[in-house]
This record gives structure tokens, sequence and C-alpha cells, in this order.
């Protein structure tokens, strides 16, 4: 693990009692968070003002407070759990933070992290879930930005949810075998709580849960999940993808995933690269089908891991069939395809109404490594279509001039981008008619990084450049056309 500077905690304050000096809006605001965590809170203000006046009125449904209308002094500090201070000067910062010390209490001053022994972070309530947030006192705006971003993902519902699972714990630990059983029921219950919906407010829903979903697995009976992991970076994940490496015994991910995708994965588990990648060594997709059986049937929790969408293009069909066929349950977790990605990363629409009226998405590539020839090249040809072509660099002469012959006009726009959404991104866009010169422009040996060609009007409005990565500058292509 790399180095924390902070260790995050969770400190029960149910009965503590907690020494605050101070009567303005920030101190308040420290007092109500004491004793919503369930703290005697003691004030220390000879004259509160009027948000503290309100507060200590109206009590807390949590903890309690307890007002000293005089000044704070040394004594008043010992014995308590913690200690805070909104001081208004240096001078009595220091003279709080050194008796708190003195008396063995962790000390906050407010807003002088300086002289503090710990900070208040920003807070995602769903209590019993508690999201705390620190960035160690130095940026709190980023904090609450961070508040915000995690607010927006976490249901309002999930605190009902949280109470549910701790009145069902025992009853599951009772019910259902450690392992699969038992794993199967909390992500299903986890499903749940993500849905939207409230928690039931009896056992019956989630104790039928117990029955069918645990008790109808067998110990060494496990599962595939087909998830995908999106076309780079982790950005693209979906909530569900992450839930699904959450609850992964084993990850069989391919070549091009990244490596910030897998960090999401829980610790314990066990990561295999079973890779497939044009032009390079590879496992064979029967391989990797008798893997996932193996696995599942030693009763593990498998995720395999699919750049992009495992269904497009991503061999799901064949692993689907197998899995099936061996009676193993397998689900799947759709991901943001490459297309869809280019089109975000370009800014350009596929669908354009001026432009297109249908999209195609295409393999450049048949079974025996040739251009596919069951493929509808006339329909390509269409002018009123956007076609997008993956894996299409080493067949790029070959597309240009395929289309050529069936009647796509020679200018006819083109995009092409490899490395879609990662840091060795590259992008070209020019005239149908110089395709190869563009791939070969973009020195894509390098990287060895996929190749999406997208054809079409909609990428006539952008400009004959290339992009290469580093700086992101961009290098005008047009003299070697």
């Amino acid at each position: 693990m790399g180095p924390l500077a902070v260790l995050p905690v969770f400190f029960s304050l149910q009965g503590k009692q907690v020494a605050l000096a101070g009567d303005s809006d920030a101190a308040a605001w420290k007092a109500e968070l004491l004793a919503a965590s369930g703290a005697e809170v003691h004030v220390y203000a000879p004259d509160p003002g009027a948000v503290m006046k309100g507060l200590l009125d109206g009590g807390s449904p949590s903890g309690r407070f307890v007002h000293r209308a005089r000044p704070w002094d040394p004594a008043c500090l010992i014995g308590k759990a913690l200690a805070i201070c909104d001081a208004e000067t240096d001078g009595e910062a220091r003279a709080f933070a050194c008796a708190a010390r003195a008396a063995g209490v962790p000390v906050n001053v407010i807003d002088n992290p300086s002289f503090c022994d710990f900070q208040f972070g920003s807070i995602v309530n769903r209590s019993p879930v508690v999201i705390g947030i620190s960035t160690n006192g130095v940026a709190p705006i980023l904090g609450q930005a961070i508040r915000r971003r995690i607010e927006t993902l976490i249901p309002p519902a999930l605190a009902g949810w949280a109470a549910l699972a701790g009145r069902l714990r025992e009853q599951v630990l009772a019910r259902l075998a450690a392992g699969p059983q038992r794993r199967a029921f909390w992500e299903r219950f986890t499903d749940w709580a993500f849905s939207g919906e409230d928690a039931p407010e009896d056992r019956s829903g989630a104790t039928a849960l117990i029955e069918r979903t645990g008790l109808g697995l067998r110990a060494d009976q496990g599962k595939v999940t087909l998830v995908g992991a999106g076309p780079g970076s982790a950005d693209y994940l979906t909530l569900k993808a992450v839930r699904a490496l959450q609850g992964a015994d084993v990850i069989l991910f391919d070549d091009l995933v990244a490596d910030e995708v897998l960090e999401l994965a829980r610790r314990e588990a066990r990561r295999m690269m079973v890779g497939k990648r044009g032009g390079r060594d590879s496992c064979r997709q029967e391989d990797i089908n008798d893997l996932m059986v193996r696995l599942a049937k030693q009763g593990k929790s498998v995720v395999r891991l699919k750049s992009g969408d495992p269904m497009i293009f991503g061999r799901a069909g064949e692993e689907l069939a197998r899995l099936k066929a061996e009676g193993i349950p397998v689900s799947v977790v759709s991901g943001v395809t490459s297309a869809a990605a280019m089109a975000e990363r370009f800014g350009v629409s596929l669908t354009h109404r001026d432009h297109a009226q249908s999209l195609r998405l295409v393999t450049a590539h048949s079974r025996h490594g040739d251009l596919p020839e069951s493929v509808d090249w006339n329909g390509l040809a269409d002018p009123a279509t956007t076609v997008i072509f993956y894996m299409g660099g080493r067949m790029a002469g070959r597309i240009s001039a395929r289309l050529q012959e069936q009647g796509r006009a020679a200018t006819t726009p083109v995009a092409i981008m490899s490395g879609v959404g990662r840091a060795s991104e590259r992008r070209w866009t020019g005239p149908l008619s110089a395709l190869a010169a563009g791939v070969a422009s973009l020195g894509l040996e390098e990287t060895g990084d996929p190749v999406l060609i997208g054809v079409g009007e909609v990428f006539g409005e952008l400009q004959v450049v290339g992009t290469l990565p580093g700086n992101g500058e961009a290098e005008d292509l047009s003299a070697a056309l």
C-alpha cells in the first residue's frame, strides 16, 4: 500500500463527552455533527450566536448539548473524547491545542490545520452507511466537490437497505453456507439496494430471496459474468461493471483492459490475462472457454472482462453458448463500445440527421483474416450511412478500394482513431482516397493499439489533422496527402 496522508477511521462517539469551544456558525455546525454521532457535546460559549443558540435550544435527536456559559479552560478538557475549538487568534489556537494534548485528548482547531490532530472531512450520510472524504485539510472545496459527485451515485434509499442488511445478517449466516451461497445472496441484495426502490419494511421479501438465490446455489457451483470495460480509462465503466468487479473471485481480462480498471476490483480477486490482440501471440478462444468452465465448476465467481462491449465483436456469443451448454449461470454487463467513445472523442454525432440515416458497425476481418465477404458492401457504400470498421488498421487500403469500387466517393470524409480514450490515443481525418496513408502516418506499430475507422459525411466538418500522444498537439497532415 502506498503512503496515506491520514488514516481513515470511523470513531464511535455514542455516549461520549466532547468539548467544543466557540459560538460561531462554524462551531455550531461541528456541534450539530458531533451530536448527530451520539455525543454529549459540552459547548463553552459565554454569548452564543443566533445559529448556535437555535441549536442549543432545539437539541439533537441522537446526542445532546450541554451549554457552559463561560470560556473554556484546561480543566474542562480532561476526560473528553475529543476537543474542538473555533479560535479567534493563533495564540488561543496554540493554547487550546497544547491544553488538549496535555490532557491526552485529540484536538481540532477549526480552519487551522497546524493545530489539528484530526480533520472533519466531507460526509455522505446514508447511515448506517457513512462515507467520509478527506483532503488532509488542504483542499476542503475539492472535498466538497467529490462529495457532490458521490451524492449523485448513492441513492437515498441505500440507508434503508443497509439497515435491513444488519437485521438479516444473522439469518444469512444461519441459513447459507460460506462462499458462493452467501455471496450470491449479497450480490443480489446489492442490486436491490442500488435499484432506487425503497427497502421492504419486513423481512418477507428478503427471506424469500435467501431461499431462492442462496439455497438454490450448490456450494460447488460458481457463475460467470461477461463485463464490458469500455474502450480505455476507468471513466468509461458503468456502476454495474464496478459492482461485478467488486464481487469477483477471478478476473479473466483482455490485453487491452487498462490497469486502472483492474484497480477497482476487490483486492483478493485473482487476475489472469487472457489477451487476444491482432498480430500477436494470443490465447485461443477455446482455451478461454475451458478456463471459465473449470473455474466456475470450482465454485468461483468469474468475471470475463473485455474491452469495449462484450456483445459487439467481443466473441461473447461463443462464450455464452459454451457456458449455457455446461449449465453454468452466466450474465452480461454491457460496456461503452469503442464506436460510441470514438464519436464522443471527436465530438461527432454518428447519426446526425443532416448526413446519416443509418449506422453500421462492421468487423474489418473475417474468420480467415481477410475482408469479410458476407458483408453488404453495396449497402456500406450508401452515402447516407455512417460505417465504423473495428480493427481496421491493416485493412485500411483494401477497405478504401472496396468502398470506392462499390461507388462510395473518393472524397468521402474518413476518421481514424487508435487507442480510444487512452494516453496513447492517436487520430487522423481526411478523404477516403487517403485512408491507407492516414493509417500509415500514425505509426501504430509502436503502440499496437486497435484501430477504428469511421466513414461518412458526419466526419466532414473535422479538420485534416493527426493527433499524437503526449502533448495532444495537432499536426497538419494536408501536405502529406
